[in-house]
């Protein structure tokens, strides 16, 4: 467990779902700029920063290439990882082949699976939220395919050109970017993230959960009612229709719009 404990007037941030590049880099560009807007603005008072993944709505990490673009915001991430505020990156299901390109070039980890930190004080299970608990059961078939390691293999040999082409494509079809019937609260015992965290509140407690992946703002306790300790599930929501994230300010974790 990772612990950090925030210093005075200092808050600790969490974003998700920028899906920078779609549906194409033109459209995508305002989007990006006011999300460097926003890195700027809460850099001031940031003891630490969270990117719970899909910040592109595709990325492949070749050994020499990785995809054209977003020089800005990489450029901002290293400018404030530089400044001594650390930053933590969890992968998405839209850049899942993330690989060392952030490790190596920004000195920023790169986590591919739900982490468990200790934020002064509180327990907090920090993720993207794909492929978790019940259902899904499409998605987790793909996923396991496409981090396969023969998959990975076969998909490096083909040209940059092609491969990040053909993989933008692909990305950009996906509903959860491209349409809203994916992006509509199910009610709370239809949302399989709310399911989920109530089966790990079952064997530990948690005060908090904090995903990502359903483009939705969410706060919602999930803890037993009989239960004396409060746990509570927050979705970040996104930056395409909603432009949300979240801020923990030593004792609560909360949701906030950006304009």
């Amino acid at each position: 467990m990772i612990s950090i404990n925030t210093t005075q007037n200092k808050k600790i941030y969490f974003a998700s779902d920028q899906h920078l590049g779609a549906p194409t880099a033109e459209k995508s560009f305002p989007r990006e700029q006011k999300f460097i807007r926003w890195l700027n603005e809460v850099k001031e008072d940031a003891e630490a920063i969270f990117l719970l993944g899909d910040l592109f709505d595709f990325w492949f990490e070749y050994k020499t290439v990785v995809p054209k673009g977003f020089v800005r915001v990489l450029g901002k991430l290293a400018e404030i990882k530089d400044s001594g505020i650390p930053i933590y990156f969890f992968v998405g299901n839209h850049d899942l082949w993330m690989s060392d390109y952030f490790e190596k070039e920004l000195n920023i980890p790169v986590y591919h699976k739900p982490q468990l930190f200790n934020l002064d004080g509180k327990t907090l299970l920090i993720g993207h939220g794909d492929g978790l608990g019940p259902h899904d059961k499409g998605y987790k078939r793909m996923k396991k395919i496409f981090t396969f390691p023969l998959f990975k293999f076969m998909f490096r040999w083909l040209h940059p050109d092609l491969g990040v082409r053909l993989g933008q494509y692909m990305s950009v079809k996906n509903k959860l970017i491209s349409g809203d019937d994916d992006a509509k609260f199910l009610g709370e015992d239809n949302e399989w993230l709310v399911q989920y965290c109530k089966r790990k509140l079952e064997t530990k407690h948690y005060d908090y959960f904090v995903f990502g992946h359903r483009h939705l703002p969410l706060e919602i306790e999930v803890s037993e009612e009989t239960s004396k300790e409060k746990s509570t599930y927050i979705n970040t929501g996104d930056w395409v229709k909603y432009f949300t994230y979240a801020i923990f300010d030593n004792q609560k974790l909360s949701l906030k719009e950006y304009k």
